[in-house]
């Protein structure tokens, strides 16, 4: 015997009779069974109905959802590409500027101390992002399968 753990306790009534829509007389009529009949398959239809619309809702929130995914993925893969070449040459900028600092400290030639300390604040204040522009246009760029990007 299946495992019953949870399901309620008692003994289920029986439907009776006198719920269901009687006639004038008092007694079921086959126009009454009919009717009742009639009332149970418009019921099932609805449900039917219900189900598969909530289904297509369903389905259709599934594969949006798999689409927003993968275009997140393709722009996030996209975006680490552009980060990992920017700052690789930025780590090289930044490399040379310090190292040219070292060696203008090292010889005491304060112009050119002055020259690569205005270089360094020039690359800080520059965001690899503010080189693409508005990050709006960006957004409806990726969202056209025609544009093609360059880096």
């Amino acid at each position: 015997m299946p495992d019953q753990k949870g399901l309620p306790k008692g003994t289920p009534l029986p439907a009776k009779a006198t719920e269901l829509v009687v006639g004038a007389a008092g007694r079921l009529s086959a126009a009454d069974a009919l009717n009742a009949l009639n009332q149970l398959v418009s019921a099932a239809r609805e449900s039917i109905q219900i189900h598969e619309t909530e289904s297509t809702k369903r389905e259709k929130l599934k594969t949006y959802r798999e689409t927003e995914v993968a275009r997140i993925k393709a722009s996030e893969k996209t975006l680490g590409d552009y980060f990992d070449r920017v700052f690789e040459e930025r780590r090289e900028t930044h490399k040379r500027l310090f190292d040219s600092l070292d060696k203008a400290l090292g010889s005491g030639d304060v112009a050119a101390m002055q020259t690569v300390v205005g270089g360094i604040v020039e690359v800080a204040r520059t965001s690899p992002l503010a080189m693409i522009g508005n990050l709006g246009e960006l957004r409806s760029a990726m969202d056209d399968p025609t544009t093609v990007f360059e880096f």
